[in-house]
């Protein structure tokens, strides 16, 4: 856990205790964290040659990153082993693509005030989307 996590309060943004999340319980922190910039403003910063991250909370059941993307940014398809996750678009847009069995990638943009979960059994990627640089958490 980064020093930047222990010291900030994003452990009491509400959520279940002692168990892992469902991929809506997820999304609902995610907004919720969302609504709280205070929390994690000070730590968006954009590069153009990568993605910057940082870890804002982490414990048996929950680990949350703000992640900020700029053009060409990408995470590759890729799966989360046995987690599920979920992605709030705080600003600017990313696209995620997500494999089907039955025909191509399943594509969608997501825009600044939106989210989205996906289940561990998910294999997808995010790349950024638009002309702005955008962040995510």
């Amino acid at each position: 856990m980064s020093v930047q996590a222990t010291l900030r309060p994003v452990a009491d943004v509400p959520r279940p205790r002692g168990r892992d999340l469902s991929g809506p319980e997820l999304e609902e922190f995610v907004g919720e964290l969302a609504d709280r910039p205070e929390l994690w403003i000070d730590l968006v910063k954009h590069d153009t040659t990568q993605r910057l991250y940082e870890e804002l909370i982490s414990d048996d059941h929950l680990t949350a990153w703000l992640i900020c993307w700029m053009d060409e940014h990408d995470t590759g398809f890729h799966d989360h082993d046995v987690s599920a996750g979920a992605v709030a678009v705080v600003s600017g847009a990313v696209c995620e693509e997500r494999l089907a069995i039955d025909g191509p990638p399943r594509k969608r943009t997501s825009r600044a005030g939106e989210s989205f979960h996906f289940a561990a059994a998910d294999i997808h990627r995010v790349s950024h989307a638009g002309s702005d640089p955008a962040v995510t958490l």
